[in-house]
């Protein structure tokens, strides 16, 4: 991988971890196009994604630090109750990642036609937003609420359905006031990734990469882009949602699905 490689990946996975995209599925288009190997992306995705945790932290300090405040009053507050959603919506992402994720990675690796029917599908689901409670969204957040959004965050497992407006989208479906609904979404995502990143570090000291196409200044690199354009692109789709402009996405992933659609077919 040389460093323009690491640096476009590195900008993608920064962009698109937080945009309503498909940062996986983009990923894997990138891949392909660029012609990298699998066996390198591990390490690299590695680090991309804990780029991307180290982003949502930085934008989300605040309310980081608010929490672990809030949790240490040691009584039933807003703070704890978040954690509480937040450690029901890990549930089934966590089912899916024990038990399924390698299966989900082998099958799926390097499928672009999937990918680009999965966009289509995360299209649809972001049109949707326009309808439906969406439109005018004010609810708070409920246990039943967490847990709904979080079987959406484990169905964008599957690349190309985009893990931020999966759950984004079904929490405005659900009727939970926007802003709220962007903020579990971005803060909920933390341990999951954190979790899924540890056990790809247990991966890599198991079955090291021994002839890796990866330099460390590559990987550098790539950290750096995903961090820097992951928190530009964390507090655009704060201000995104507000507005109420994820329709624009839909259109998005719609013309990305067809055009990677159509490229295997041509």
């Amino acid at each position: 991988m040389t460093l323009l490689e690491a640096l476009i990946l590195g900008i993608i996975q920064g962009i698109t971890e937080f945009l309503p995209v498909s940062s996986s599925g983009h990923l894997q288009i990138g891949a392909a196009i660029l012609g990298i190997e699998s066996t390198d992306n591990l390490l690299f995705t590695i680090i991309v994604h804990g780029a991307t945790v180290l982003s949502t932290l930085i934008v989300f300090w605040k309310e980081v630090l608010s929490i672990f405040k809030g949790l240490f009053k040691f009584k039933l507050n807003e703070e704890t109750k978040l954690v509480l959603y937040i450690i029901i919506s890990m549930i089934p992402v966590g089912i899916v990642g024990v038990f399924f994720e390698s299966n989900l990675e082998a099958f799926f690796d390097g499928q672009i036609i999937f990918v680009g029917a999965m966009l289509m599908l995360t299209g649809f689901l972001l049109l949707a937003t326009n309808f439906l409670k969406a439109k005018n969204a004010s609810g708070n957040l409920s246990y039943t609420k967490a847990s709904i959004i979080g079987i959406a965050q484990a169905i964008a497992v599957l690349p190309g359905i985009s893990r931020s407006g999966a759950t984004i989208a079904t929490g405005l479906i659900l009727g939970v006031d926007k802003e709220k609904a962007t903020r579990f979404s971005f803060l909920m995502v933390i341990p999951p990734i954190l979790g899924a990143t540890l056990l790809k570090v247990i991966d890599l000291i198991e079955q090291p990469i021994v002839h890796s196409q990866i330099s460390n200044a590559a990987l550098a690199v790539g950290f750096i882009a995903a961090l820097g354009f992951g928190i530009l692109a964390c507090r655009w789709m704060i201000s995104i949602v507000k507005k109420g402009s994820l329709v624009y996405f839909a259109y998005y992933c719609f013309a990305i699905s067809i055009l990677t659609l159509t490229s295997q077919f041509i």
